[in-house]
């Protein structure tokens, strides 16, 4: 594990890529100027950047208040055209005989602000999306797409959602209607025939084949997604009976989100290339190949199979998949189809960042005043102090032991009755000084205990921090996802500090503990002292998927959010603010209705009032101000 005191040997300039990894994980979009700011630049051109520092100050001069999500459309517009000539540059080394459709998963982030980007961004290589719920199809269906997209209908789905797929062709959409079992296909014929409307239709196909990473388990046999070979032969016969054949377009598969693997990815393209042959040949003019998501970010730079990294690029990716296509179809003498690809955490991750400031900082085992030798009357307290004075880097480890003994002894004699508060509060003080002068010997050994790692990490500042880990990165929690983040400023100062980061939810799972490291999983962030000035910290690669699975945990609601686009002259202009949920808005999603909340505070005041508990200016400042925070933010404002 990397210790804060390397960074002694590093120069200014060193800093923010060895401490804190930048230039492994940002993509070409953020960096840090030469005087320390993070700065973003959306089109990846790096005379083309903006400090992140200033556009925290034009949000806070226009009065919205921290935390904050910073949308960078341009960086959308930048992922979408990298897919796509990925792909046309793949068709073209491998001479494919067919081309690219690429669609937008809509579950990776709904926000309409974001998917009209995204369409508007793609509308030149003809990018659709892709709707698994009968709400996102209900969305999809008023967007302007191009009319050749294709619109990818997944999930369950209703009568209701089938008539609304079929009828969007009527209205200039393009839907291909994806069936997940072999009953699905008599649903779709009978409201095809109510209707007089044919489908495009589609059959997602469980492979053997599975992904990589934490999402490996949605792929292979035993996945909810899909019907297996024996269910696909009685669904191409059932199609074939009820004169569908020629209406079946599309296979579809999907092995999981975030593969880390390129292998795992090459072994099911293998599969379902083959499938897709076989079923062409059976006389079912499938013109569409769907190979789903799964192009995974690399979110701690690492470039490996990791957990949270992917050991490809999206060149690779591509040319994995159009190489291995061809290659098949080849052999089996087919012709090949059309790849479609359900891309969206790669596309839409990169594109927001979550700012929050530090409120305070706790730091474990600080604390009161240097003891004064003639006021100590305990004798385990003055053996500790005999620790404290003599502990060298000969004699530490030994010394360190002793420590811990003579703290269990002070515990004892504490809940015996045999010491008072007061010799407690100097036998605590006087043992994390110990721990502390450990910990700093340990650090010039070679081959350093594990022992001072972990006491390391025990004795690490928490930083208190505006915001709810389970509304803004709810992945950290569930899935210990890792997100780099980085101070927003002094980023060429030497850290100082190793931390932990607590969000304000009464909640221990609240807190981030685990950071990116390119060598391992760093249990500290490298951090500053917290002075005077506002403290900001970025949270990075929140794009996909945390807004969509963010929760009012505590009534915490969703942050105020500001969409910035840089000028060809590198000048930063703020597009829109969107604020975030107001403490009455959050209050009612859980049932309670603001108008009632008002009127019945007011009613308990006046109450209070007439039993003279309450005078009258107080009943009315107090109702005052509880109507008009009704309206305002649910994070702390101070």
């Amino acid at each position: 594990m990397k210790e804060i005191t390397q960074s002694l040997r590093l120069s200014p300039s060193e800093i923010p890529n060895r401490i804190y990894g930048v230039e492994n994980w940002a993509g070409g979009y953020f960096g840090v100027s030469e005087q320390g700011s993070l700065t973003v630049h959306p089109t990846r051109n790096p005379l083309m950047g903006v400090e992140v520092i200033s556009l925290v100050q034009t949000l806070l001069q226009r009065r919205v208040a921290p935390p904050f999500l910073l949308r960078f459309p341009q960086i959308l517009d930048t992922q979408i055209k990298e897919l796509h000539e990925a792909f046309r540059n793949s068709i073209a080394e491998y001479n494919y005989g067919a081309r690219h459709r690429g669609v937008y998963p809509m579950k990776v982030n709904q926000k309409r602000s974001v998917v009209e980007r995204l369409m508007a961004a793609g509308h030149r290589y003809e990018y659709g999306l892709e709707v698994g719920t009968k709400a996102e199809l209900a969305a999809a269906l008023t967007l302007t797409i191009h009319p050749n997209a294709l619109l990818i209908c997944n999930g369950v789905k209703d009568r209701r959602y089938l008539e609304w797929a079929m009828l969007s062709k009527k209205i200039g959409k393009n839907p291909v209607l994806v069936m997940e079992e072999v009953s699905d296909l008599n649903k779709i014929s009978e409201v095809s025939t109510a209707l007089g409307i044919h489908p495009n239709l589609g059959i997602r196909v469980r492979v053997f084949s599975r992904g990589a990473g934490k999402w490996e388990e949605s792929g292979g046999e035993t996945s909810k997604f899909g019907i297996n070979t024996i269910q696909l032969l009685d669904c191409l016969r059932l199609a074939a009976d009820q004169g569908l054949a020629r209406y079946l377009k599309m296979l579809h598969f999907h092995i999981g989100s975030q593969i880390t693997d390129i292998r795992r990815i090459k072994n099911a393209i293998k599969e379902a290339a083959r499938v897709y042959a076989k079923v062409y040949k059976m006389g079912f003019p499938t013109e569409y190949l769907n190979v789903g998501g799964g192009l995974g970010v690399d979110y701690d730079g690492s470039r490996t199979a990791s957990d949270c990294s992917v050991n490809y690029s999206m060149q690779e990716f591509a040319n994995d998949i159009v190489y291995t296509i061809n290659e098949i179809c080849q052999s089996e003498n087919v012709p090949p189809p059309t790849i479609v690809t359900e891309s969206g955490r790669a596309v839409a991750a990169h594109h927001a960042i979550f700012i929050t400031n530090v409120i305070r900082t706790l730091n474990p085992g600080l604390g009161g005043s240097e003891i004064n030798p003639s006021k100590v009357d305990s004798e385990v307290v003055r053996e500790m102090m005999d620790i404290h004075k003599d502990i060298n880097p000969k004699n530490f480890r030994e010394y360190y032991h002793d420590a811990l003994q003579h703290r269990e002894e002070l515990q004892s004699l504490f809940n015996l009755g045999y010491l008072n508060l007061q010799n407690r509060a100097q036998g605590e003080w006087l043992f994390w000084q110990i721990c502390r002068k450990a910990i700093k010997f340990s650090r010039s050994m070679k081959e350093r205990p594990e022992e001072f790692i972990d006491l390391e990490n025990i004795l690490a500042s928490k930083y208190i921090c505006n915001f709810s880990v389970f509304q803004s990165t709810p992945d950290s929690w569930a899935l210990d996802q890792l997100f780099p983040i980085i101070p927003v400023t002094r980023l060429t100062e030497e850290p100082t500090v190793r931390a932990t980061l607590c969000d304000i939810t009464c909640d221990s799972d609240g807190q981030i503990d685990k950071f990116v490291d390119l060598r391992d999983v760093k249990q500290a962030l490298e951090l500053h002292r917290v002075n005077a000035d506002p403290y900001f910290l970025a949270i990075f690669l929140v794009g996909a998927y945390q807004e969509s699975l963010g929760m009012n945990h505590n009534l915490l609601g969703s942050v105020n959010e500001a969409h910035f686009l840089v000028d060809d002259a590198g000048r930063p202009h703020l597009d829109r603010v969107i604020r975030g949920e107001s403490l009455g808005q959050v209050l009612e999603t859980a049932g309670y209705q603001a108008r009632d909340l008002v009127e019945n505070l007011k009613q308990m005041a006046q109450s209070a009032e007439a039993q003279k508990k309450i005078t009258a200016e107080e009943r009315e400042s107090f109702c005052a101000s509880y109507e008009s925070a009704l309206a305002g933010y649910t994070y702390l404002e101070d």
